[in-house]
């Protein structure tokens, strides 16, 4: 297992797929996942970019394997997983790299390409808020007093299934695929992720938006309009695909579509056919 080590001491795991050909110096891709999740839950991306593109599947602090030296604690922000990010690119050698963010690991993304427009080659947002809408904290809060109450009295797992066809899948993902998907999302302690729902409650990265320089792709459900409207107006060389759907885990849903999207976006930048 490979570790980064954060400013502030903790271990941050990534993992690297990698199967370019060895002769071609093919740039990163970084695939950052959101809320309560791990690397691995890009398993189904991992066929469609890492012929053409090195691949590096960081778990956020806090989440899947990078636990050592964690805990939540006063003056926690955004920028600290910011940071994070750029530490593991630092421990890979990457001085720049493709990002790809899916919900809170896009936004992540929206404060790296404005703080550190010089690492970021491209950037891709996938459901990825601007700030958390009022309806998705409702629904995330299942009838309790908010999220991370519900969150604390119901744990993990069954937050997980509570909330999985509300607005993150349709039902026709299947019931293996959402009880697989629980029971990895509860492998993490219910107060961590209660903590990051605070978190999450009180973040608008509207502020950094115009500070975004670099190439963007926004790949978004049909049900975000308003967080594609902030994108447009503040992001100066934006392209936008909208999904057929009112779901928002779309990197699950559709990974074909939006993996081959990315790909595409990131090799036109780099200059390079990605059937070769």
């Amino acid at each position: 297992m490979t570790f980064a080590l954060s400013r502030d001491g903790v271990q941050l795991h990534y993992t690297i797929d990698d199967h370019t050909d060895p002769w071609r110096d093919r740039p990163t891709m970084i695939l950052q996942h959101g809320f309560g999740r791990h690397g691995g839950f890009w398993y189904k991306w991992i066929p469609y970019l890492s012929r053409f593109y090195r691949v590096l599947r960081p778990d956020m602090r806090g989440f899947g394997a990078s636990r050592a030296g964690f805990s939540i604690g006063p003056g926690f922000a955004l920028a600290d997983l910011v940071e994070d990010i750029v530490a593991v690119m630092d421990h890979a050698g990457l001085p720049t790299a493709h990002y790809v963010g899916e919900a809170f690991g896009g936004t992540l993304g929206m404060q790296l390409a404005s703080r550190h427009p010089d690492r970021i080659r491209t950037l891709n947002l996938l459901s990825a808020p601007v700030f958390l809408h009022g309806e998705v904290q409702t629904n995330f809060a299942i009838g309790e007093n908010s999220w991370g109450e519900a969150l604390r009295k119901h744990g993990v797992r069954k937050w997980a299934e509570g909330t999985n066809t509300i607005s993150r899948f349709p039902p026709e993902m299947g019931a293996q695929f959402l009880a697989w998907y629980s029971e990895e999302l509860g492998k993490t302690d219910a107060e961590t992720l209660a903590s990051f729902s605070e978190l999450c409650r009180s973040y608008d990265q509207t502020g950094f938006l115009a500070g975004i320089t670099v190439p963007t792709l926004a790949i978004f459900p049909s049900s975000r309009s308003e967080q594609v409207e902030l994108l447009r107006q503040h992001v100066r060389s934006l392209k936008v695909i909208r999904l057929d759907t009112e779901y928002f885990m779309i990197y699950q849903i559709a990974p074909r579509a939006c993996a081959e999207a990315v790909l595409h976006f990131a090799a036109q930048h780099d200059g390079f056919s990605p059937t070769e």
